[in-house]
C-alpha cells in the first residue's frame, strides 16, 4: 500500500475526469446557453429536463472559480483515493457518489415542489402566487458542477486516512481529516436546512458524502476496500 501511494504522476480515472471536465467547460465558454440547457440537472418537471442529466451535471460548472477548486480538490484527494482502492472502484465510486448527489437534490426539490403545489391549491391568491413563482423558479433553474462527487471524494479519503492532517488555506487551521470533512458536512447541513447561501446545492453535497460513506462501509465490511483485483 505504501508502493502504491508513492507512485508518480496522475491516476488513470482521476486524470480522465478532469480532461472531460476541462473539456465541458470550454465547450460552455463557447456555447453556454446550449451547454447549460442540455448538460445542466433541471427539476424533472422542467421542459429542459433530460434523462441523462444527473450524469452530465457532473461534468459543468458555472464558471473558472468553481472548476478550478473542484478539478483540485479532486486532483489532491482523488488521487491518494484512487490508488488505495484501486482505478475500477474509483470509477464506481466516483461516479455513485455523483448519482447519489442528484437523487438527494432532486428529492429535496420534490419535497420543496409538493410544498408550493399544496400552496397553490389550497393558499389564498396572495400564497398561491407566491407559490406559482417560486415553483417556475424551482424549475428553471439548473444545477451544474462536481461537487456531490467530490464530496464524495473528500469523505473517501477521510474514511480511509482519517488521522491524516488537513489545513485550510483561510482560515489557516489544522484538523484531522476525519474531523475536517465532519465539520464541513455539518455546516452544509445547517446552510441547507436554514436556506442560507442560496445558489448552493447543500443537498448534492451531503447526498455524494452519503453515498461515498455507504461504500466504502460496504466495501470496508466485505473485505473489498484494498482489493484491487476488480
Amino acid at each position: 500500500m505504501y508502493y502504491e501511494q508513492q507512485r508518480p504522476g496522475i491516476p488513470e480515472v482521476t486524470r480522465n475526469i478532469i480532461i472531460i471536465n476541462v473539456i465541458f467547460y470550454i465547450a460552455t465558454l463557447i456555447n453556454e446557453n446550449f451547454m447549460v440547457s442540455v448538460f445542466g440537472l433541471f427539476y424533472p418537471a422542467s421542459q429542459y429536463f433530460h434523462w441523462w442529466q444527473p450524469l452530465t451535471h457532473m461534468f459543468m460548472h458555472g464558471g473558472f472559480w468553481h472548476i478550478f477548486f473542484n478539478m483540485y480538490t479532486l486532483l489532491i484527494f482523488g488521487m491518494a483515493v484512487e490508488r488505495t482502492i484501486g482505478w475500477r472502484k474509483f470509477l464506481i465510486y466516483y461516479f455513485v457518489c455523483g448519482l447519489g448527489a442528484a437523487a438527494l437534490h432532486m428529492g429535496v426539490q420534490w419535497i420543496e415542489a409538493s410544498h408550493f403545489m399544496a400552496q397553490m391549491a389550497d393558499g389564498t391568491s396572495e400564497v398561491s402566487a407566491a407559490a406559482a413563482k417560486s415553483y417556475a423558479e424551482l424549475k428553471m433553474v439548473p444545477t451544474v458542477g462536481a461537487s456531490g462527487a467530490i464530496y464524495g471524494v473528500l469523505l473517501g479519503y477521510a474514511f480511509l486516512y482519517p488521522q491524516n492532517q488537513m489545513t485550510l488555506l483561510f482560515p489557516p487551521v489544522t484538523l484531522s481529516a476525519k474531523w475536517m470533512v465532519l465539520i464541513f458536512l455539518g455546516i452544509e447541513l445547517f446552510t441547507g436546512v436554514s436556506g442560507t447561501l442560496d445558489g448552493v446545492a447543500h443537498f448534492a453535497h451531503l447526498g455524494g458524502a452519503l453515498f461515498g460513506w455507504l461504500m466504502m462501509l460496504w466495501w470496508k465490511r466485505t473485505g473489498a476496500l484494498y482489493n484491487q483485483g476488480w
